[in-house]
């Protein structure tokens, strides 16, 4: 598969987190001659958290890590993520193969089995075909590098066309405090959470808790602000850990939560640029809506419309399907005080085209890789900034053939 022309120039060469260290393996679970198997391990008083999908029909890993977070951290913790098969909508089957993975590394590591978090990603509604995993259990847990991360963001790869990583080191009342990150995510990318999977992980000294709540306001931000099709995943995870390794505490500190705000959106920025059959980058701002609720509703509205998206991959300046997407949104909205942009050039205000505007203008514009569509209300204050691809036929190829 052809790497997206989206794709970032070069993928981030990701540091080492002191406390975590990495092994992949090729389980063959669906592919072959591939890595395909990724097992992190986390040292001892690592605080773990999690945002999950609330898809109603999440996957057997996705509720037993639910029911995982806010363990003893004594023991450290692992993270084994597979990918060619979700373990979703497997019943009990799925519920026995977390139990059996789960178990394995718990014995291989000598952890508790309550400090062992597993991820499965690929086709829905297949029995994962476990033991091929429980075989590798331990290769992988002898196998453990400082240096892996990278290599992990490969293995956990299924439709991805590149592997996504990001990472910052911050000073912290003059001290050092790493953090690095991995994610996939292609298609079905709607997240009501977070998207797919994403890993990050920081030598930072910071409660389970305080972890917790940064990570979900975060979130918000970042994976919960980006769609590709409008689809939320059965298996949608993020997950934290933080080693304490560097001694810093960064309990309330901002320039920490800026660090990892800013390696959230990067990765979460990739996911969109890896969108299944993505040519275009677009970022939709919505401004002075009634409120900021509504502000979004407009913005998913916009970036979730089949026809705005098939628009943006004919390099259309369509703009009549931006106002219908506004109509439809649910938000309230005045026809007369819409003002619409497409990246510097004022395209419609006051109820109708604006007087300046050209096709020819508004059609060269849309040539670009990175687009940027701004709908100013005219209401309020609200805000919403949610980021999409456009929608081409090499997505339609890509989901038709999935399962072949």
């Amino acid at each position: 598969m052809p790497v997206s022309p989206l794709a970032p120039a070069k993928i981030a060469a990701l540091p080492a987190i002191d406390g975590v260290t990495v092994a992949t393996a090729a389980a063959g679970v669906r592919y072959t001659g591939r890595t395909d198997v990724m097992l992190a391990v986390l040292a001892p008083g690592s605080a773990v958290a999690g945002v999950f999908t609330r898809s109603a029909t999440r996957s057997a890993n996705v509720l037993d890590c639910q029911t995982k977070l806010g363990g003893d951290p004594a023991d450290g913790a692992a993270i084994l993520v597979n990918s060619g098969n979700s373990n979703a909508f497997t019943g009990r089957h799925g519920d026995g193969s977390v139990a059996a993975i789960c178990q394995a590394v718990a014995q291989a590591l000598a952890i508790d089995q309550q400090r062992v978090f597993t991820a499965s990603t690929g086709v829905i509604g297949e029995p994962l075909p476990h033991n091929r995993i429980v075989a590798k259990v331990g290769a992988l847990a002898e196998g453990q590098t400082a240096g892996g991360l990278n290599a992990a963001a490969e293995a956990i790869m299924t439709t991805d066309t590149f592997p996504k990583a990001a990472s910052a080191v911050v000073d912290v009342d003059g001290k050092p405090v790493t953090i690095a990150g991995i994610a996939k995510g292609s298609g079905m990318i709607a997240p009501d959470m977070a998207t797919m999977l994403v890993y990050i992980f920081t030598d930072a000294v910071i409660s389970q808790n305080a972890l917790q709540t940064l990570l979900a306001e975060l979130n918000a931000k970042t994976f919960n602000c980006i769609t590709v099709d409008s689809d939320t995943s059965t298996s949608d995870t993020l997950m934290m850990g933080a080693t304490g390794a560097s001694g810093v505490d960064v309990t309330g500190n901002a320039t920490f939560a800026d660090a990892l705000h800013s390696v959230m959106l990067d990765l979460a920025h990739q996911v969109v640029r890896d969108g299944e059959g993505a040519t275009k980058f677009v970022t939709v701002d919505v401004t002075s809506a009634t409120n900021d609720d509504d502000a979004r509703k407009v913005a998913l509205a916009i970036a979730n419309s089949p026809l705005v998206k098939t628009a943006i991959a004919g390099e259309d300046p369509n703009w009549g399907r931006v106002v219908m997407a506004v109509g439809k949104s649910g938000a309230v909205a005045d026809r007369d005080r819409l003002c619409i942009r497409f990246g510097d050039i004022l395209v419609a205000e006051n109820g109708w085209v604006a007087p300046d505007y050209t096709e020819e203008a508004g059609a060269a514009y849309m040539k670009n890789a990175e687009l940027a569509i701004t709908v100013d209300m005219g209401l309020g204050n609200g805000t919403s900034t949610v980021w999409t691809c456009d929608l081409t036929h090499g997505y339609i190829q890509i989901n038709a053939d999935y399962r072949s």
